[in-house]
């Protein structure tokens, strides 16, 4: 599996039910996408987030099966749409060490997003324990879904989590964002 994310920070006036909208109107369209395990669409609003720096941002999280969904979508006339509309981003991708998701996906309300750097000749396989068993935490103190992946490029870590309601603990290093919708396979 491999998890991606874009992200387009708006203007702090910006009218982000524009982004509601789309979200309502466009995010079914991904439902069903092939090799797409979920595609979360995020949004933080800067009056929100209780944080110093915080910005209005949409942000979509993707987790996907193998590399060929990010290739096809990337080169969709859906990926095109936003690029017109909100510029060209800086698609980050990261290699996942593990994916804990329930049934329940679809409940989704909050996610966080929390990306720390690896130290030069950290242990990686620890890390990688570590951020397993914070995922499998998560999904005991009610988390819908828990994505622990890592960047080797740049070294870094990031751990995604979905909630359906306010996660019990964010921390300044973390990004709260509203989900408006999840998009899954057909099956689910």
């Amino acid at each position: 599996m491999i998890a991606m994310q874009y992200s387009f920070v708006l203007p702090a006036d910006y009218d982000m039910a524009i982004i509601d909208r789309r979200i309502r109107e466009r995010g079914p369209l991904l439902d069903g996408f092939p090799r797409l395990r979920f595609k979360a669409y995020l949004a933080a609003r800067k009056q929100d987030a209780g944080f110093a720096g915080a910005e209005n941002l949409y942000a979509p999280f993707y987790l996907w099966d193998e590399p060929e969904g990010i290739d096809s979508f990337l080169s969709s006339p859906g990926f095109a749409a936003v690029t017109r509309d909100f510029g060209w981003p800086s698609v980050q991708t990261w290699l996942v060490w593990h994916a804990e998701l329930t049934g329940n996906l679809k409940a989704a309300a909050y996610a966080t997003r929390d990306i720390a750097a690896i130290a030069a000749y950290s242990d990686l396989a620890s890390q990688r324990d570590n951020a397993i068993a914070e995922a499998k935490s998560a999904i005991d103190a009610g988390a819908l879904a828990a994505v622990a992946a890592f960047d080797p490029t740049g070294w870094k870590m990031t751990k995604v989590t979905l909630w359906a309601g306010l996660p019990p603990m964010v921390t300044e290093t973390m990004q709260l964002y509203t989900v408006g919708h999840v998009s899954l396979p057909n099956e689910q």
